[in-house]
């Protein structure tokens, strides 16, 4: 169970890294900034290394799945329906790099229309749930903490670009919070 649930994610990684590529070309043909590219590594290096720790972690200590694991993979597979609902409704805009279309309307269709960075939610999720399945506490713990002080730092500059390239996104920031949801209307 272990080998496919790893091979799953780290394919589905593989595909959002090409996305990702695609995007990146489309949008800076069509004048798109990169801002801050100097972070990305450490964002590469914690994601390298989260799967390089749980495949360690549970082949050394020769972890098992979690007597919960049917609840836990339940919740992973509804934190992937919302991974791909959020890549859908970014569309062209979706990146793992800050790459901002000066003057694009904000994007307020999906989860946005109720949280400013539903995907960082979601790879918080999933960096507690996986680890966890495998019974693999270390790494959970580990990079939870990691992925944190990573976001600590991509989030407050991927705002502050978005702010930078968009007028409205100040005032759309006053009615969304990062992370817990919002149900009051706003409209650009």
């Amino acid at each position: 169970m272990f080998t496919l649930i790893i091979s799953l994610v780290i394919t589905q990684r593989l595909v959002e890294l090409i996305i990702a590529r695609r995007n990146e070309i489309s949008m800076k043909t069509k004048g798109a900034i990169e801002f801050f590219p100097e972070h990305y590594k450490y964002i590469v290096l914690i994601h390298i290394s989260f799967f390089l720790s749980l495949l360690l972690e549970v082949s050394f200590f020769n972890k098992q799945l979690s007597t919960i694991w049917p609840a836990i993979l339940a919740l992973f597979l509804v934190t992937q329906a919302i991974r791909i609902w959020v890549l859908f409704s970014l569309r062209n805009y979706w990146n793992t790099k800050i790459i901002v279309l000066p003057g694009a309307n904000i994007v307020m269709r999906g989860p946005y229309k109720f949280v400013r960075h539903p995907n960082y939610i979601i790879v918080c999720l999933e960096i507690i749930l996986i680890p966890i399945m495998f019974q693999a506490y270390w790494t959970a713990i580990v990079f939870t903490i990691l992925n944190a002080w990573v976001l600590s730092i991509r989030i407050p500059l991927e705002e502050r670009a978005l702010s930078e390239a968009n007028t409205k996104y100040d005032e759309y920031i006053e009615h969304k919070n990062r992370f817990s949801p919002t149900f009051n209307k706003f409209t650009e």
